[in-house]
């Protein structure tokens, strides 16, 4: 909604909204060129043109936004609109400084917009306070690898772009009762060794989250089934090299995995993986299966073709 204020009116409301030190208040004419701000304006930093007087709302703006807030801003001269937009800006030292922006629009005395009055506020502190709580929501704390929830949520990204690729479950042997044995310290210990030694045998461009207790889950686009077979076998092989090496402590550890390929579905992904666990785990542990149900249709239609 625009605001039909006399000059006095706007001045005392300027004047008002201005007091706050830290808030950028801005006078903007029609073609959004800013008449007026308030010193605020200095503190921030922003990279501003050698001309002061063809200073543009959107010179104030990150790029990446101009469109979003010239939007918002044409919404609120043609009286369809109002509010706040939040924007990166790009300030001195190519720092990214994120903000907000409200915009009433001006009447004239015709009741014609002629301009706005907008405020800025730094969001930072606040941005950086989301940035933390997501990042929370979506790690594990003992590995430092992203969770089942953030695992699903890719999963779904790649099956919804149609990725070609293979889904990995690896899990611990006999987890729980080393953890019984030898103390959950111990079984941390050996969860945290085991997630570094995925991320390092794996691709820069592979996903390994922790999705269970003793479990590991690997997403690996673009890859086919022979590929993540000689990639999920050398990672066996590394760990009882490794476990040998330890021998000293009188703890072997292994695991086992089970592959499938990212189908149509993120439920059918999963339980084609699960089920390959599973069928790993019951054959003996210490090895990898790879499922053979649904994963590889193309490989019956080649034999068929070849028959």
């Amino acid at each position: 909604m625009n605001v039909d204020l006399t000059p006095q009116e706007s001045l005392a409301l300027y004047e008002l909204l201005a007091r706050n030190p830290s808030d950028i208040v801005l006078k903007i004419d029609r073609d959004g060129y800013v008449l007026h701000a308030s010193p605020a304006i200095a503190q921030w930093g922003f990279l501003l043109p050698d001309d002061p007087v063809r200073l543009h709302m959107l010179d104030l703006v990150h790029p990446s936004c101009t469109d979003a807030v010239r939007a918002r801003y044409e919404a609120v001269m043609n009286g369809q609109d109002d509010g706040w937009i939040e924007f990166p800006a790009l300030t001195n030292g190519d720092q990214e400084q994120w903000f907000e922006i409200g915009i009433r629009g001006l009447l004239d005395e015709r009741r014609h917009t002629c301009g706005a009055v907008s405020i800025m506020r730094s969001i930072q502190e606040r941005k950086g306070l989301e940035e933390q709580l997501f990042v929370t929501a979506m790690t594990d704390p003992l590995t430092g690898l992203t969770n089942r929830k953030a695992f699903m949520s890719m999963l779904e990204h790649l099956i919804a772009r149609e990725t070609t690729g293979c889904l990995a479950i690896f899990a611990i042997d006999y987890f729980q009762a080393m953890n019984m044995r030898h103390g959950q310290a111990f079984g941390d210990q050996v969860l945290v060794t085991f997630s570094e030694l995925l991320r390092n045998m794996v691709r820069s461009e592979d996903i390994v989250s922790r999705i269970g207790g003793e479990s590991m889950g690997v997403l690996l686009p673009g890859t086919t089934p022979d590929q993540v077979e000689t990639i999920c076998q050398r990672i066996i092989a590394t760990l009882g090299e490794i476990s040998q090496a330890a021998e000293g402590d009188g703890v072997p550890i292994t695991a086992s995995v089970g592959v499938a390929r990212i189908g149509q579905t993120l439920d059918a992904t999963m339980k084609q993986a699960e089920l390959a666990l599973f069928l790993a785990k019951a054959k003996g542990r210490n090895r990898l299966e790879m499922d053979t149900a649904g994963r590889f249709p193309w490989e019956a239609q080649q034999k068929r073709a070849l028959s």
